[in-house]
């Protein structure tokens, strides 16, 4: 049977009179790579926004492990194992890569806000901090800025800081978003190994790059979960065809 690492039951979230995800439920399977694609304004990122906690929903449940976090604050979800990474970089550009990763990999503990003063001094936070940076490919820039950095670079940096607060379950915000090809490759390849010990949900728009690395694939329009399956499923889905990814027409 299949291992449900992360489930959602009727998840809703409105802004108004406008309803951005409407009865959501979807079910996550540990060690997969799970790509959610749609148009823009299909809800994607506010989904994903919600299982961060970065979102309160309206309505419905999110199970992660079997535990219903659904009011849980984003803090409180990482350190449960969920690790969270955005459309826009985020890190801390006049730190060098191994403080970016120092402060996630501390953000762990219950002294977090304790910065540079006793947390330092715990080897696990160190030890955190460093396998983080090799899993990242970064491994030997311990000491360069993060603005020092190309932008695929930060983009790898930020990945690091998640990967130092050691989730389970890894949330991708269009991580090849504004990347060149040779970048892009060194993403994907990146997110590869990180599928071999971590469960990935990503939005993506680089259709390329999601039917080379997705295990499953979710479609989303306007709000709703329009269908998911295989890739091949997905490709051969003629309600698939007409709302997203578009259908071929007969040259006359």
């Amino acid at each position: 049977m299949a291992d449900t690492i992360l489930r959602t039951d009727k998840l809703c979230k409105n802004f108004g009179g406008l309803i951005a995800t409407n009865n959501v439920s979807l079910e996550f399977e540990r060690g997969e790579i799970h790509a959610i694609i749609g148009p823009n304004g299909a809800g994607k990122t506010t989904f994903i926004n919600l299982l961060s906690g970065d979102l309160l929903a309206n309505d419905g449940r999110i199970l992660f492990n079997g535990r219903d976090i659904t009011r849980l604050p984003p803090n409180r979800i990482s350190q449960l194992g969920i690790g969270r990474s955005y459309q826009k970089t985020n890190i801390f550009q006049e730190f060098t890569c191994f403080d970016n990763c120092w402060i996630a990999a501390q953000s762990r503990l219950e002294s977090s806000m304790r910065f540079f003063r006793s947390a330092q001094k715990l080897r696990s936070v160190r030890e955190r901090t460093e396998r983080a940076l090799v899993l990242c490919g970064l491994g030997q820039r311990c000491d360069t800025l993060a603005s020092a950095m190309s932008y695929g670079e930060q983009r790898q940096l930020e990945i690091g800081m998640m990967l130092a607060t050691e989730p389970e379950l890894l949330l991708l915000d269009e991580p090849l978003a504004g990347m060149g090809s040779e970048e892009s490759l060194q993403v994907i390849e990146l997110l590869q190994r990180l599928a071999e010990e971590h469960t990935l949900i990503l939005i993506e728009h680089d259709m390329d790059a999601v039917f080379s690395i997705a295990d499953r694939l979710t479609v989303m329009v306007n709000g709703q979960v329009l269908e998911t399956g295989t890739i091949a499923q997905i490709r051969g889905s003629q309600a698939v065809q007409e709302a997203y990814l578009g259908v071929d027409e007969e040259v006359v």
